[in-house]
């Protein structure tokens, strides 16, 4: 049993059941969840073992707290380093308390070195860019997080204040909250290249609305290393856009084995696993698809993050879960919104739905949404492509694409059309048999199909003469879209997969680039910043 470290591929423990362990192959991020005592930290230790001098284990309980461990050092660790910081240099102090003391005398004495070289360089007259230390990053991380919060260095001291306070005070009145936050963000940076960093129990301490957003950043930090996180929040498991989420069952001592499984998401567990929708306190959005496939299940709680985004299924599904919410909000006293495809619904549907409180986009389903001109505009721009050229190009194929569809495409929105007004209308009362049988005689002269997919066949080539770039998307259904367009490879990426993760990984930041794609995603919604 070994844990192969190759283009991030992770070999897993040994099974209970004998059969053999799986891969997890080019992998980004791993949660191991699982309940007390069924062996996750066992788990876990079996992985940093296996995984040899590219292990790099960090908690901040043990951290922010001094534990008594005989064990020697990871190397590579924090431990490590401070270790050999103290035989090599002076500057250090020969003992600390925990390992965030640890981390913070490291800080300080590369801040020191690196200023000494800076006026080294000085004073033989080269030339040489202040150094930008990695407490410098540090400190930027933490101020992000903690807007109203300051970092000063005096002294050779790190100090604190607040905002609308004159007053300074040193680590020890940090809060434990702050000190996580702080620790992660430099223990992650001192991480060797290419390193498997576990991280156990990312939550603790940590305020649950700044949760996904603060690892999103640090993961961010470090693209070349894996992060495997052992943790009991669910909903944190499933924020995790490249996440391989292992549910460790049991645990076998005497053959050191696991019985677990490898769930192609973390919300493929099971309500028993999930944090309850009310208990996240949050407004709730439903949406279509399911947990596990669906593009729409990753994409909305990246665009909607103060919503508990829950996926249904159906359209019908969500549309009834929204009026049942709300219907008893007395009792839960939280908000929900539904999202449903516009597929080939008319303007008078589509209005109607928006009055119950369900967003319907102005274009035709989700896929659609992934093709919005300021949506392909900002990948592009993110992978240093022209982003008009690649638009530009992506537009007259899909326009090409519906031009060859036209009639197949109108003959679609005629049976949907003459689909719900035969529902309409059947729905009347009737006094006897004779009665429904004369109004289902002349029901198609009066929806009159042949007239109706005339005009859709009129309103589909003025669109395309027109070069309507934004219409078509709004009446065209067709799921190859992604693919069909090119989109991926005018991007500079392999596959309408990768155009889709490319996508999620630039929400998961704060950049340009993000706020660009939610921005144009938002506003086909009729949604303003």
């Amino acid at each position: 049993m070994h844990c192969a470290f190759v283009n991030m591929d992770i070999l897993l423990p040994k099974r209970i059941d004998s059969k053999q362990a799986p891969i997890l192959h080019d992998t980004r991020q791993i949660t191991i969840i699982g309940a007390n005592g069924s062996g996750k930290s066992r788990f876990c230790n079996q992985l940093i073992k296996e995984c040899g001098d590219k292990a790099y284990r960090i908690s901040a309980l043990r951290a922010l707290f001094p534990i008594q461990n005989d064990e020697e050092p990871l190397p590579g660790s924090i431990d490590a380093m401070f270790n050999h910081m103290n035989e090599v240099s002076h500057q250090v102090k020969n003992t600390a308390d925990t390992e965030f003391d640890k981390l913070t005398y490291i800080l300080l004495i590369d801040e020191f070195r690196e200023l000494m070289n800076y006026k080294a360089h000085q004073l033989m007259g080269e030339e040489m860019e202040f150094p930008k230390t990695r407490l410098d990053k540090v400190v930027k991380m933490w101020q992000s997080v903690f807007p109203k919060n300051k970092v000063l260095r005096e002294n050779g001291k790190l100090m604190f204040t607040t905002e609308g306070h004159d007053d300074k005070y040193n680590m020890l009145r940090l809060s434990d909250g702050e000190k996580a936050v702080l620790f992660h963000i430099g223990a992650v940076l001192y991480a060797m290249p290419d390193a498997v960093i576990i991280v156990d129990d990312p939550e603790t301490f940590i305020h649950h609305s700044i949760m996904k957003t603060l690892w999103n950043v640090i993961e961010e930090m470090r693209p070349d290393c894996t992060f495997i996180y052992n943790t009991h929040d669910v909903d944190f498991a499933s924020s995790r856009v490249d996440n391989q989420c292992v549910w460790v069952k049991a645990f076998d001592p005497e053959q050191m084995a696991w019985d677990y499984e490898v769930m192609q998401s973390s919300q493929q567990l099971g309500d028993a696993l999930y944090f309850d929708i009310l208990g996240s306190r949050k407004p709730v959005l439903f949406v279509e698809g399911d947990d596990t496939h669906s593009i729409d299940s990753k994409l909305y709680p990246l665009i909607f993050p103060d919503y508990t985004v829950k996926p249904l299924g159906s359209c019908d599904k969500v549309i009834e879960s929204v009026r049942s919410f709300n219907d008893l909000k007395a009792f839960h006293q939280l908000d929900s919104m539904g999202i449903v495809d516009r597929d080939r619904r008319s303007e008078e549907e589509v209005a109607y739905l928006r009055k119950k409180n369900i967003l319907v986009p102005e274009v035709a389903e989700i896929e659609n949404i992934l093709m919005l001109e300021g949506v392909i505009r900002a990948v592009a721009r993110y992978r240093r492509r022209n982003d008009a050229d690649v638009f530009n190009k992506v537009k007259r194929t899909v326009l090409n694409m519906f031009e060859h569809e036209i009639k197949s495409q109108a003959l679609q929105h005629v049976r949907h059309r003459v689909k719900h007004q035969v529902e309409v209308r059947i729905d009347m009362k009737f006094r006897n048999i004779n009665a429904l049988e004369e109004h289902m005689i002349d029901l198609v002269n009066e929806i009159d199909p042949r007239t109706m997919y005339e005009d859709f066949c009129r309103e589909f080539h003025a669109m395309r003469q027109a070069n309507d770039y934004a219409s078509v998307l709004r009446v065209f259904n067709q799921k190859q879209i992604l693919g069909e367009s090119n989109v991926a490879a005018l991007c500079g990426l392999n596959k309408k997969d990768d155009y889709i993760k490319t996508i999620l990984n630039i929400l998961k930041t704060n950049s340009r680039h993000a706020q660009d794609i939610r921005t144009a995603i938002k506003q086909c919604f009729g949604l303003t910043e």
